[in-house]
């Protein structure tokens, strides 16, 4: 429940700049809001996944120390809102979201920005291969959940490097569902058991790869993930930090604790999570909160009073 303060709080400042067009007053609002609450936390975070380094601040930079340095020392990945983009525009599927394990456990895959993923619900286990092509994955998902392939469901971000595989996952006969942005919502709504997405499969952030596996791991889902360099620069500084390319990260790659927790609140609306809504003097949000050891999902409807928020 402190967790979920900090991704509410971060979620209830933002929510004045949804449709305004800013997305760098939105971001800035939900950092300030995350970082004062995450704070008040009992115990020793490290980011390991931030939004940037110390000098680049107002940020919750890469290695920034969080929390009032009692209880078990974390690795944290932290995202204040999920879709700055989709915020400013008034979109659906913003999340401010934290992903927190056991201390050393996370992937640092923080100097290389891109990784090839794919993500699945528990029927991918053993079935699906980032290495197949994407037709052989379709079939044998289908297959699995004994679905027809024309009612196969796979989420794709809106990028033009995704064009040819949009081809290929209609050609199949399966229908995709475009994300805008925000492909974490995107991996953890694939794999949920009552989700409309059966897949979600593209190239996206390897750090949000790295959050998304926290939260795959709770729910027993699938998660594999290819880093991919964008220059010969950059596969350089990935070699030079130890990282693997050419290799297939499994979720305990990603994530090697067996003890996760990943916890997000809604901003706009979305499948995953209903966004920040006020009525009169209550702002009423909506999370969800997964931990992998226990493997339970909970969800958090919360009513706030405004003067509370006006007063802090």
């Amino acid at each position: 429940m402190e967790l979920v303060r900090a991704t509410e709080a971060a979620a209830i400042r933002s929510a004045p700049f949804i449709g305004k067009g800013d997305k760098l007053a939105a971001d800035g609002a939900a950092v300030d809001a995350m970082r004062k609450f995450l704070g008040t936390v009992n115990f020793s975070g490290l980011v390991v996944i931030g939004e940037g380094e110390k000098d680049n601040a107002p940020m919750l930079f890469n290695g920034e120390e969080v929390g009032n340095g009692q209880g078990p020392a974390c690795d944290i990945a932290v995202d204040p809102i999920d879709g700055t983009s989709l915020t400013a525009a008034g979109r659906g599927h913003a999340i401010s979201m934290i992903a927190v394990a056991d201390r050393g456990s996370m992937l640092d895959a923080s100097s290389v920005f891109y990784m090839d993923k794919i993500v699945a619900g528990h029927e991918g286990i053993g079935v699906l291969d980032i290495r197949q092509s994407v037709e052989e994955n379709i079939r044998a998902l289908a297959a699995a959940k004994k679905k027809r392939v024309d009612d196969m469901r796979i989420a794709v971000l809106d990028r033009p490097r995704h064009a040819q595989l949009i081809e290929e996952i209609r050609a199949t006969g399966a229908g995709t569902r475009i994300i805008l942005d925000g492909d974490v919502a995107g991996g953890i709504n694939a794999a949920r058991h009552d989700s409309r997405i059966d897949m979600c499969i593209g190239t996206g952030g390897s750090p949000e790869g790295v959050a998304t596996a926290c939260a795959v791991k709770a729910l027993g889902g699938f998660i594999q993930g290819r880093l991919a360099p964008g220059s010969d620069d950059e596969r350089e500084k990935g070699e030079a930090a130890g990282l693997l390319f050419d290799h297939v990260y499994e979720a305990n790659d990603l994530v090697r604790s067996d003890n996760t927790f990943f916890v997000a609140t809604g901003v706009t609306d979305g499948e995953l999570v209903r966004g920040v809504r006020r009525e009169g003097e209550i702002i009423t949000t909506e999370s969800i909160v997964l931990r992998s050891r226990s493997g339970t999902v909970r969800r958090v409807i919360a009513d706030h009073l405004v003067a509370k928020w006006l007063d802090s």
